[in-house]
């Protein structure tokens, strides 16, 4: 479970940081929320690859996350591809991506399957599942959570061996929660593994200003990945077009009880987001400033957090 931010910054790119996108491993899947212009050439400075996004969620229909899909459509196919792309969002999703599919003379080399969410709404992929939650936005909005399922419990290898069970593949059935037979005698997981732990938890916001939906949405959440588009000083201004503080985005992780707060989508008026970060630690200190090409390991829950070097 990796996070790569491809885009960091809030309504236009500067020098320094282009706007919306965030890819996530989850194993076998990529996935990309949000899709600014210009992600596709992010791609390519970071370890990921655009050819691999298998599933795309765009928070809302403001340009500075949505604008990048037809290039990097055009590019996949370009570039070869033939699976399909799933692409969700709110209303309007659907009319925008055929306007986006229209535009000049192309055709791409693959289906895009577009879907329009609501809340409550529960994606499903193996292991896992994306749910949209309402966002408090100037237009349709939403936050996504990623639920991770419960994890098998940890193997405990004295117990196994005392079965009799031999090192090597029937640990890893084990694992799985297939039974195996050693010496006509069955073994179940539970005679090996201990209780199941609970999946991680990511929540990821776009644009909202502060909100007990989110708050609730991200509760005991292992990351909340919040807008902090303006400091404090701006905050009649940010309230009016539907952001958040550095300090309303703390006082969210707060009141969620969420592990680690990571701070995304800066007002280009902040070259250096230091005293965002610096705000948003006064209220909750266990919080930490994205960057572009930046990635964040979410280590399971019983594990400390590591954060990576630049992706």
């Amino acid at each position: 479970m990796r996070l790569i931010f491809l885009g960091t910054g809030g309504s236009l790119p500067t020098p320094k940081r282009n706007v919306s996108a965030i890819a996530v491993h989850m194993g076998s899947e990529l996935l990309l929320f949000d899709c600014g212009e210009g992600t596709q050439r992010q791609f390519m400075l970071s370890s990921a690859s655009f050819m691999k996004v298998t599933s795309i969620f765009i928070t809302h229909l403001h340009g500075d996350h949505f604008l990048g899909l037809p290039a990097m459509i055009q590019s996949m196919s370009f570039s070869g591809r033939t699976r399909p792309l799933y692409v969700h969002g709110p209303e309007g999703m659907e009319e925008a991506m055929r306007s986006m599919l229209a535009l000049g003379y192309f055709k791409p080399s693959f289906h895009v399957m577009t879907m329009e969410v609501e809340e409550g709404d529960e994606i499903e992929f193996p292991g896992f599942k994306v749910m949209p939650i309402e966002a408090d936005h100037t237009v349709p909005a939403f936050a996504y959570v990623i639920q991770e399922d419960p994890r098998p419990g940890k193997f405990n290898l004295d117990k196994a061996k005392g079965l009799g069970l031999p090192e090597g593949p029937l640990f890893s059935r084990l694992q799985g929660g297939e039974a195996v037979e050693v010496g006509g005698r069955t073994i179940t997981p539970d005679m090996v593994l201990g209780p199941k732990r609970r999946g991680r938890k990511v929540l990821i916001s776009g644009d909202t200003r502060p909100s007990k939906e989110i708050i609730e949405a991200g509760n005991g959440a292992d990351l909340i990945v919040h807008e902090a588009t303006l400091h404090s000083s701006l905050g009649q201004e940010a309230a009016e077009y539907g952001h958040s503080t550095a300090a309303e985005a703390a006082e969210v992780a707060k009141q969620a009880g969420a592990k680690l707060l990571c701070l995304y989508h800066f007002s280009n008026r902040y070259d250096d987001a230091q005293v965002l970060l610096d705000e948003a630690r006064a209220i909750f200190p266990n919080t930490i400033l994205a960057e572009d090409l930046s990635s964040l390991q979410v280590n399971p829950p019983e594990e400390e957090w590591n954060r990576q070097a630049k992706g």
